[in-house]
């Protein structure tokens, strides 16, 4: 089986070489009740400008993976075991950067809840760690360079 291309992320296939049908991460899925504040908050997190291909739903594509956005109503038909805007407390949602500080810096003004602020870790990474709109948390890291 080949998926089309026009269904697959970034336009790749998800045939593999010997022909069995594989399977491709497309997205990590946010459910929310305010798209817009959380599509704005994403935004500023990573420098880009999400792709709204609905009014329900925005995607962030950025270093090849996407994080999507939506809102309650892009689940509805999953009735009592749909995903519950703002219940979440098991996922990071995580970006490498190349600077920190700098990058908490510049996002300090609009961070209403900052977990953990430029931390070195014992295995040497650099960490923040802040929620976003939803009370998601969100780390921006960096690794050692020696």
């Amino acid at each position: 089986m080949t998926v089309s291309p026009r269904w697959s992320m970034l336009g790749t296939s998800v045939t593999a070489a010997d022909g069995e049908a594989t399977m491709q991460f497309a997205s990590i899925r946010i459910i929310t009740d305010d798209l817009d504040r959380m599509t704005a908050f994403y935004e500023r997190v990573t420098g880009t400008t999400a792709n709204r291909p609905a009014p329900v739903f925005a995607e962030i594509v950025t270093g090849g993976l996407v994080l999507a956005l939506a809102s309650p109503a892009t689940v509805a038909m999953l009735a009592s075991d749909a995903p519950i805007a703002q219940s979440n407390g098991s996922v990071v949602v995580e970006f490498l950067v190349d600077d920190v500080d700098a990058a908490f810096d510049a996002l300090l003004e609009d961070l209403d809840d900052v977990v953990l602020p430029p931390t070195t870790m014992p295995w040497g990474n650099r960490s923040t760690l802040f929620r976003d709109p939803d009370g998601n948390l969100v780390n921006l890291f960096s690794r050692p360079t020696a």
